[in-house]
Order: C-alpha cells, then sequence, then structure tokens
C-alpha cells in the first residue's frame, strides 16, 4: 500500500509518501514541505497548495490519502488556515479517485508512540526508528506527515484486513444457508 500522508497547513503543509502494509517493514518513498508565501492572497496560497500536491499525486500515485483532522485550537486564524488547507487536500482526492482517511493528532501520536499523548520528539523520534532514518525530516510538519502515513497503514490497513475477513466469514455463512 502507498500512503500519502498530508499534515495540512497555509504556510506550511508536511507532505510524505510512505509504502507498506500491516506486519511488513515501512519504507519512506518522499517527504517534504510546501511552504506558501503570508504575503500573498489566501487565494493564491491555495492554489499552490493545490499545484504541489497535485504534482505529487501524479508523481508518487498514492493508493490512499491520509489527513491530519483539523481539531480547535484557541488561535480561530490557524484553524481556518488548516481546515483550507485540508479542504485542497480533500478535493483533491476526491477528483484523483483515491480514498481519503482523516486521522486526529491523538491518533496519530498513538499508533506510531503507543501514547496519544507523546510530545513532538517524541513522535520523530519513533518515526525515525520506524522508517530506518538518521535523523528526523526538517521542519517538524515533514515528520508529521510521516506519522499520518504510518498511522494510516497500521491503523487503516489492519481496519481493512478486518473488514475484509468480516464480509468473507458472511458471504461463507450465505453459502452455507443456502
Amino acid at each position: 500500500m502507498r500512503v500519502l500522508g498530508i499534515d495540512p497547513g497555509l504556510t506550511r503543509c508536511g507532505i510524505a509518501v510512505i509504502d507498506g502494509a500491516v506486519g511488513k517493514p515501512l519504507a519512506m518513498v518522499g517527504v517534504g514541505v510546501i511552504l506558501t508565501p503570508t504575503d500573498i492572497s489566501l487565494e493564491s496560497r491555495l492554489l499552490e497548495l493545490d499545484r504541489q500536491i497535485n504534482e505529487w499525486v501524479c508523481l508518487w500515485r498514492p493508493d490512499v490519502i491520509a489527513v491530519e483532522r483539523v481539531f480547535a485550537q484557541h488561535n480561530v486564524r490557524t484553524v481556518m488556515g488548516t481546515g483550507q488547507a485540508a479542504g485542497v487536500a480533500l478535493l483533491i482526492a476526491a477528483k484523483a479517485g483515491i480514498p481519503v482517511m482523516m486521522h486526529t493528532p491523538s491518533e496519530v501520536k498513538a499508533a506510531v508512540t503507543g501514547s496519544g499523548r507523546a510530545n513532538k520528539a517524541q513522535v520523530a523520534q519513533m518515526v525515525v526508528k520506524i522508517l530506518n532514518l538518521s535523523e528526523a525530516p526538517k521542519p517538524v510538519d515533514a515528520t508529521d506527515a510521516l506519522a499520518l502515513a504510518i498511522c494510516h497503514i497500521w491503523r487503516g490497513g489492519a481496519s481493512s484486513k478486518l473488514a475484509d475477513a468480516v464480509a468473507a466469514e458472511k458471504s461463507r455463512i450465505r453459502e452455507l444457508r443456502r
């Protein structure tokens, strides 16, 4: 499975691609941060996010896109920018026919570190270990995008395997009843 992880942000949007499956080693394919200048209009910034995320989708052809779910913060302006950036990613996925999964920051932290209350340094340390990297990518938005992709493979991949097993069992039971 190839997952494109997006840590949405209007000024800095983390983006990463990971290959892997539940129970198998994970491999980083690409990682980066999309930067948009604060001195240009909002619509120009959103257009730049659209352009660059589309480039990643076309280049890496992910099976799924994992996006961090926007959560309430005290700074409404930050929440708005994060939500707008997430909306761009969701629209791109919908247009490309790529499934999207959204994960909360706590889900990502729990999947990667075992604790939903882990700090950024702990998440970065585990991302380095899981992906066998020499160091954590900078800035932290890039590492967060990797963590999102890891979370999706481990949580989303396990969930889909369970769903497939349940569907197969239901099908087997229907066959037995005939």
